[in-house]
């Protein structure tokens, strides 16, 4: 961890934070809706993961550091002393290999699920091209352009349709690509060569997505990998696969669907309305809540003959970041609250795909007369309905789901709703190609140095990446809002996405009214100069809307612009990442590449890791002298974003040097971060 300028921080979090902040309370929310539809699901005597959050306390310790091991049938074993038999497990296994194993499983599952949506996309471009899935099309030729361009790809004498044949083989070849067989496509054609000589000269260079999957499962196994460093390693080469497979599900559901550009819509529950057919969009691809979409859309007078004023469609989580982005649907709410949305009464049927589909939903849905739809055999849950969603039939299986709300809506009647009045407005929208176009009207030739140049000239502090879960081991939305306003207020350039985002479009954060309120004299400054002559219909909000989950890759993509054109490695560049509330395998896969393509890289609520100084002291020090980038973990929310911002200063300070000693001794900028 480089040294701050305040000696007081250090690579430990705060003493004074809790692990759990005020473990008792079931009202664990600063978002008005969730706190108004938690006393009306305890009037009903109906149970949440608010309460099960509070059932769960005290947490076993054990587990929270780590330390526990259940990879075998001897265990579970716990280390429960600093020597003797109790330092190990029953096989010999000490911490630091526990640690390493339990840590390692979480990347795993991220790096796996991200993985399955990229494949699943990937497996549909196919269908596409070659005619089998008439319910889709190639609709960005642009995006396909420039795909082909950074992938080598010949375009001459060759149409949109036979590009995209050609960008979706080479995306599978990184699926399936086996060691000694070449690199991974998606990460050594993407990052700025300087970061590649740095994954070879470290080995974590991926070579296919699924392979790497599999080694770091083997040397789980009992028996296995007991060295802590190659473990930690493999689990590096893990996170950089999982970059690939996002990077690979971002770009070609651009291609698919389109790139985003800057829409308005709506947040927070009151984007339902009784009187229609509610239908949300929940999971995390695209591919399904694309085509609800569109068959809602032919499906309008059906409804209304049942008595509905309409279809009204929603999206939780990253589906309706998706949906958000490229149709304006309005986001109803994020993770933790999900099934306070259904607890409404308003929602006739909830369509899920993959990932952050709670368990529990089933339940409450039965209670409120909500269809809970499953579509996938990686999803289900008992007493669901299900539909086997399958591309080639996309549209008429989209014309069930939708069928299935309209029927619901009509057994709903007269039953009674209770919708919290609350919802905001936003600008979503914000895919690079969006940002970069802004910037054209500034530079039009450079549109990047437009960004460097305010970091360079002082006027912005530098960017940040800030993403990540909810997690009901802090108050839903609290760290998210607190530290967004922090970096506004100093003068970062905030890009969001996965519930954070929806942290913030339900705070206000992403309404361009906004600007005055939450930003600091030097971003209004950069907003208004860079607005001046943009033709855009919408206004700038103080929080730029990235993405879903998965469009993680468009901030990977962003520090290689910014550090291409200042003709650095992409730890140089001001740049942090931050997850406030991180909660699954998919935070911390993504963390472990932010801190490997450079970004020093905040998580609010803490692995399971410090059970192993070893461990704890490779992530948050000795991963900054490899990769640049290293972990900061710190529960506290003052004190996090007092280091985020520290982090950025240094980095802004180290920058001014070398570009003013390579000036004055007129040499080449100093590579070293």
């Amino acid at each position: 961890m480089p040294r701050f300028k305040d000696p007081s921080l250090t690579s430990k979090p705060s003493s004074k934070s809790p692990r759990v902040v005020d473990p008792k309370n079931v009202k664990r929310s600063v978002d008005p809706a969730a706190l108004e539809m938690i006393d009306v699901v305890q009037e009903q005597g109906v149970e949440t993961a608010f309460d099960r959050v509070k059932a769960q306390q005290p947490q076993c310790q054990f587990g929270y550091k780590g330390i526990c091991c259940r990879f075998c049938m001897m265990g579970p074993c716990r280390i429960k002393s600093d020597e003797g038999p109790g330092s190990r497990g029953i096989c010999g296994a000490n911490a630091w290999t526990i640690v390493a194993r339990s840590v390692g499983l979480m990347i795993l599952t991220g790096c796996a699920s991200h993985a399955q949506h990229g494949n699943h996309i990937t497996h549909t471009m196919h269908m596409i091209c070659d005619g089998e899935a008439p319910s889709y099309e190639i609709k960005d030729e642009e995006k396909v352009m420039k795909m082909c361009g950074k992938l080598g790809i010949d375009t001459t004498g060759k149409d949109k349709v036979a590009l995209a044949r050609e960008i979706a083989d080479k995306a599978h070849e990184d699926f399936t690509r086996l060691k000694d067989e070449g690199e991974t496509t998606w990460i050594t054609d993407m990052v700025v060569e300087q970061r590649n000589t740095v994954y070879r000269t470290q080995n974590v260079m991926p070579h296919g997505i699924h392979a790497v999957i599999s080694d770091l499962v083997t040397q789980a196994h009992v028996g296995m990998d007991n060295d802590p460093v190659n473990l930690v390693f493999s689990a590096v080469r893990v996170g950089l696969a999982d970059l690939a497979g996002k990077w690979i599900a971002t770009d070609l559901s651009d291609i698919i669907f389109g790139t985003p550009r800057p829409v308005m819509s709506e947040a927070n529950m009151a984007v339902l309305d009784p009187s229609k057919v509610n239908v949300v969009l929940h999971g995390h691809n695209p591919l399904l809540s694309e085509m609800v979409i569109e068959a809602a859309r032919d499906m309008e007078e059906d409804a209304k003959a049942v008595g509905a004023a309409g279809i009204n469609l929603v999206g939780i989580c990253c589906t309706g970041n998706e949906v958000l982005m490229r149709q304006g649907i309005p986001l109803c709410t994020s993770f933790s609250s999900q099934e306070l949305a259904i607890a409404t009464g308003s929602v006739d049927a909830m369509v899920v795909d993959v990932q952050c589909i709670m368990p529990g939903l089933n339940t409450v849905a039965q209670c409120f007369g909500t269809r809970l739809i499953t579509t996938t055999d990686l999803v289900k849950n008992p007493g669901a309905y299900h539909i086997d969603f399958q591309e080639a039939k996309a549209l008429d299986h989209a014309k069930m789901v939708v069928e299935h709300g309209i029927e619901a809506y009509r057994e709903r009647n007269t039953r009674p709703t209770h919708i919290p009045n609350f919802k905001e407005k936003l600008v979503a929208g914000w895919s690079n190609e969006a940002i970069l176009d802004v910037f054209k009207s500034v530079n039009p030739d450079n549109p990047i140095r437009v960004l460097n140049d305010a970091i360079l000239s002082g006027e912005l502090k530098g960017v940040a990446l800030m993403c990540g879960c909810c997690n009901l081991k802090t108050f839903q939305d609290e760290a998210h809002i607190e530290i967004a306003k922090e970096m506004l207020k100093n003068d970062v350039f905030v890009v969001s996405t996965g519930c954070h985002a929806q942290a913030c479009a339900k705070a206000g954060l992403m309404d361009p009214d906004k600007v005055d309120e939450y930003c600091g004299e030097g971003l209004k400054s950069f907003f208004k100069r860079i607005s001046a002559n943009s033709t855009l219909d919408v206004g700038l909000p103080p929080v730029f809307h990235h993405g879903s989950c998965v469009d993680n890759s468009r901030a990977a993509e962003l520090v290689n612009y910014m550090a291409e054109d200042m003709g650095v490695d992409t730890p140089k560049i001001p740049f942090v990442a931050s997850a406030p509330e991180a909660m699954s395998g998919k935070a911390t896969s993504i963390g472990t590449w932010c801190v490997t393509i450079g970004f020093p890289t905040h998580v609010g609520t803490m692995p399971p890791v410090e059970g192993s100084d070893l461990i704890y002291s490779i992530l948050t020090q000795i991963a900054g002298d490899v990769f640049g980038g290293y972990f900061i973990l710190e529960p506290d929310i003052e004190i996090a974003g007092q280091k985020l911002l520290d982090a950025l200063e240094y980095r802004r300070w180290k920058l001014a040097i070398h570009r003013q000693q390579a000036e004055d001794k007129d040499t080449q900028l100093c590579q070293c971060w």
